[in-house]
């Protein structure tokens, strides 16, 4: 206990304790606060389908006909047609023969990573690859070999020098990464992953209705379908629902539902969360006019800010305004909060140290007035 009583006072002492701040509502890219109402940046909700008419009816549907929830993990008597429904359209928007849905993008991560691999195996890790990816790793007990971020020449020279030594090797990256908002060099790790002899899984969950012709993702869009081995994202960012998926062969479906323990050992999805993943997939298909937007607004924000000379990242519509210093940063979040932004601050360790920054995920909902108004906003800080 004293352990935990002197973090803490070492946190709070330094002004970096973090604490959670209850919403009182949310609609159209906005949220109110303690009374008041912000332009939100930070909210996954790229496309704002979180609060589409057609997802809330196909949720209340979904409730008259199932009830409020599945009360049982799905290899008992939670396991409903709807859930089978989402997995047929999964596995046909991602190409691929099968499709297993999960209850969060963490639960796949680990569940899948530490089913498929073991301690006579190894995996490469991009190294800003999400926590779960990290923590399914660990739990796998597979050797782990991380190469710098979306640096194909340094995998190579790890798989050249690590890859006999092992049974199986995987290459694990995201498509979008979370922090940075750049997209992987997925055809030189394909390329690569083939020379070696090694399978290859990818986390799309920032880029599932974001990217690609039908909006698939970055897999979809660079023509890879049949040469990734595992394509995973989530249904809670631009999707506007709940939970996670893993599109793949049947066989290794198969396998994890007798084998994953995040998968068995949990309820499975409510109905309405169901109903409301299987309504965004058909909305990103109907409405691809929301992606477009999107990513043209995200441009716009980028090009501006480096007009002005702010240092950001990305290409995606993900955006980090490097501040690179965890104080300084927080400072900058506090003045955008008084002028009616949320926009909160992303600290070291969460990213590293010297590179703290201001997190902007844009929506489709940020009209260019409002980034105008933000870009004018952000170059009138001075700390």
């Amino acid at each position: 206990m004293a352990n935990i009583e002197e973090f803490l006072r070492k946190r709070a002492g330094e002004g970096l304790l973090r604490t959670l701040k209850p919403i009182s509502s949310r609609r159209e890219g906005k949220i109110y606060f303690d009374k008041k109402e912000y332009i939100d940046f930070s909210s996954n909700d790229y496309l704002g389908l979180s609060g589409h008419p057609r997802l809330i009816e196909e949720a209340k549907f979904a409730i008259d006909k199932f009830g409020t929830a599945a009360c049982a993990s799905r290899l008992l008597s939670g396991d409903l047609e709807i859930h089978h429904l989402l997995e047929e359209k999964i596995s046909q928007f991602k190409n691929k023969e099968a499709a297993l849905v999960f209850n969060s993008g963490y639960q796949a991560n680990i569940g899948i990573i530490s089913s498929l691999y073991g301690k006579s195996d190894c995996i490469f890790s991009d190294r800003l690859n999400h926590a779960s990816i990290i923590d399914g790793i660990l739990l796998s007990e597979a050797h782990l070999f991380r190469f710098q971020h979306n640096d194909a020449a340094h995998l190579k020279g790890l798989l050249q020098k690590q890859r006999n030594k092992f049974n199986k090797a995987l290459i694990v990256t995201e498509t979008v990464f979370s922090m940075d908002g750049d997209k992987a060099p997925l055809k030189d790790l394909v390329r690569l992953k083939e020379e070696h002899n090694c399978e290859i899984l990818v986390d799309e969950a920032h880029a599932t209705g974001i990217f690609g012709k039908n909006g698939s993702g970055i897999v979809q869009q660079e023509g890879l379908d049949e040469k990734i081995d595992f394509i995973m994202g989530t249904f809670s960012k631009a999707l506007g629902g709940f939970g996670a998926y893993l599109a793949t062969s049947k066989r290794i479906v198969e396998y994890l539902i007798n084998s994953c323990r995040s998968f068995i050992y949990s309820t499975a999805l409510p109905p309405a969360v169901v109903a409301c993943n299987l309504a965004a997939i058909k909305l990103i298909k109907e409405e691809p006019y929301r992606r477009v937007k999107l990513l043209e607004s995200a441009q716009y924000f980028r090009d501006a800010l480096k007009t002005r000379g702010f240092l950001v990242r990305g290409d995606s519509q993900i955006i980090p305004l490097i501040i690179g210093d965890n104080i300084r940063t927080i400072e900058f979040a506090k003045r955008l909060k008084v002028k009616g932004y949320w926009v909160l601050p992303i600290r070291a360790p969460t990213v590293p140290w010297g590179q703290e920054r201001l997190r902007f995920s844009l929506s489709f909902y940020h009209s260019r007035e409002i980034l105008e108004n933000l870009i004018n906003d952000i170059s009138s800080i001075k700390i």
